[in-house]
C-alpha cells in the first residue's frame, strides 16, 4: 500500500499514514488508493494541506463521503501547523487531541510510523481474538 512505504532510513512518513487512515474510515482500500494519491499530490506536506483552504481540501475529498473527516482532517493539520510547528506529534495525547482522531487512529499511525507500543483494537480484532481463544459464539 502507497502510505506503508518507508523512506532510506526504514521510516514510514506519519503524514501519508495518517491521511489513510482517515481515508480508510468507512471506505474500502481499492477505493481509497486512487484519492489517496490525488489528495497527497496536491497536499504533500501536512503543511500544504493546513495552508490550503477548506474548499479544495472538500474538492479532492469529493466522492469519498463522509466530509467530516476531510473537515477534521483540515482543522488537525491546522493545529499540528500553529502547535507543533508543522510536525506531526509522536505523543500520543498530542496526537489524540486532534480533530478526528480516535484510539484507533491514535494507535494506528503512531504505531507504524513512529514505532509506538500501540494496541489497535477494532471490531475485526476482537473476532479474531474470540475465536483464537475459543470465546466465539
Amino acid at each position: 500500500m502507497p502510505w506503508r512505504e518507508v523512506d532510506a532510513n526504514g521510516n514510514r512518513d506519519p503524514y501519508r499514514v495518517w491521511i489513510s487512515e482517515i481515508m480508510l474510515q468507512q471506505t474500502r482500500v481499492d477505493t481509497a488508493i486512487p484519492y489517496f494519491h490525488r489528495f497527497v499530490d496536491r497536499f504533500p506536506t501536512v503543511t500544504a494541506l493546513a495552508e490550503a483552504p477548506i474548499d479544495d481540501v472538500l474538492k479532492m475529498w469529493e466522492g469519498l463521503g463522509y466530509y467530516s473527516r476531510a473537515r477534521n482532517l483540515h482543522r488537525a493539520a491546522r493545529l499540528v501547523l500553529d502547535r507543533h510547528d508543522g510536525v506531526i506529534p509522536s505523543d500520543p495525547e498530542a496526537f489524540r487531541s486532534l480533530p478526528g482522531v480516535g484510539p484507533y487512529t491514535q494507535a494506528a499511525v503512531l504505531s507504524l510510523s513512529f514505532g509506538e507500543p500501540l494496541a489497535v483494537l477494532d471490531g475485526n480484532v476482537i473476532r479474531e481474538l474470540a475465536r483464537t481463544f475459543g470465546d466465539a459464539p
